[in-house]
This record gives structure tokens, C-alpha cells and sequence, in this order.
């Protein structure tokens, strides 16, 4: 099961290969990694979204992620009500008579086309990674020259919704 897991750190050197590296050793696969400043000098804030294989491994991870140096906080957000997002960076193949249909599919994604030549369109999008996916999948038909994305970044929502009550006949 993937999880998405936030770690506040101090900012400081080697914390990042600290981290990755208890990660690596337990033999956690990282499917996505973002890492940046938060509203606290000299404070990070590090988003995993890793693969889990069960509930018992995943607490092990979060304890051992919490005994790090450097290490403040640990979160699994998962399951909670989170904002997700992701940048993705796309060149596109894009001859004269096709670049109508590729405006047409950045629009409803609202991404931006930031730069143009004779045969390409490279275009930024931002969402979340589901929505990134299906961008994706709308352009590969006209062929992907190249593609970055930054992986997911995350935080909980302020206003968690209270699960709802189940209405009895009985």
C-alpha cells in the first residue's frame, strides 16, 4: 500500500542521506521525494510516498524515522484529509498541424505552455499526481520528448472532516 509520509527535519548537512539511507536499508522503495524550507528558518520539511507492504512494517518505519538525528517530527498523512500537489515539466512533440489539438488538452489541465519552438511545446502542469498521470496519458498519443515531475508534496488539510454517522432504522 503507498503511504505519504512528512518528516520535519533541521536543515542540515547529510539529513537527507541519513534519512534515504534507513529507508534504503529496510528495503523501502521511494516513489516520490520533494524537500524544502518551511515557514521556520533552518527547519525542512521532507514528503515520502513509499510503498508498504503491511501496517506492522509501517510502524517500524515511523519509529525508526523519529529515532534520526536531526529528526522532529513524523507523520503518516495518508490517511488523513491531505493537499496533494505536483509539478510536471513535459516537452511535447508539436508540428504546425497538430499544435491546435495539444492547446486544446493543456487548457482544461489550466497548464502552461512555457516555451515554444519550431517542433516542440514544453508545458508545465500542476496538481494532484493523479491529475498529472492523466495529463500525461493525453499527451503520449503526440509523443513525449522529455518529462520531469517534482514528485508529491503534501500537508494536512486545516479542517479534517469528521467521519459520518451512520443513520440506523433499527
Amino acid at each position: 500500500m503507498k503511504r505519504v509520509i512528512t518528516t520535519t527535519v533541521i536543515n542540515q548537512s547529510g539529513v537527507l542521506n541519513r534519512v534515504t539511507g534507513l529507508l534504503m536499508k529496510r528495503q523501502f522503495n521511494i516513489e516520490s521525494i520533494t524537500v524544502g524550507h518551511t515557514e521556520k528558518t533552518g527547519i525542512s520539511k521532507m514528503t515520502f510516498v513509499v510503498h508498504v507492504e503491511d501496517q506492522r512494517k509501517l510502524e517500524q518505519l515511523l519509529k525508526q524515522l523519529q529515532k534520526q538525528i536531526d529528526v522532529l517530527k513524523v507523520n503518516d498523512i495518508t490517511d488523513k484529509a491531505i493537499v496533494t500537489r505536483e509539478l510536471a515539466l513535459i516537452k511535447v512533440l508539436s508540428p504546425p498541424g497538430v499544435r491546435s489539438e495539444i492547446t486544446s488538452i493543456i487548457e482544461p489541465f489550466r497548464a502552461t505552455v512555457i516555451d515554444m519552438s519550431k517542433n516542440v511545446i514544453t508545458v508545465q502542469v500542476t496538481g494532484d499526481p493523479e491529475k498529472i498521470e492523466a495529463f500525461i496519458d493525453l499527451l503520449r498519443p503526440y509523443g513525449i520528448k522529455e518529462l520531469t515531475r517534482t514528485g508529491a508534496t503534501a500537508f494536512v488539510r486545516e479542517n479534517q472532516k469528521a467521519p459520518a454517522q451512520q443513520l440506523s432504522i433499527l
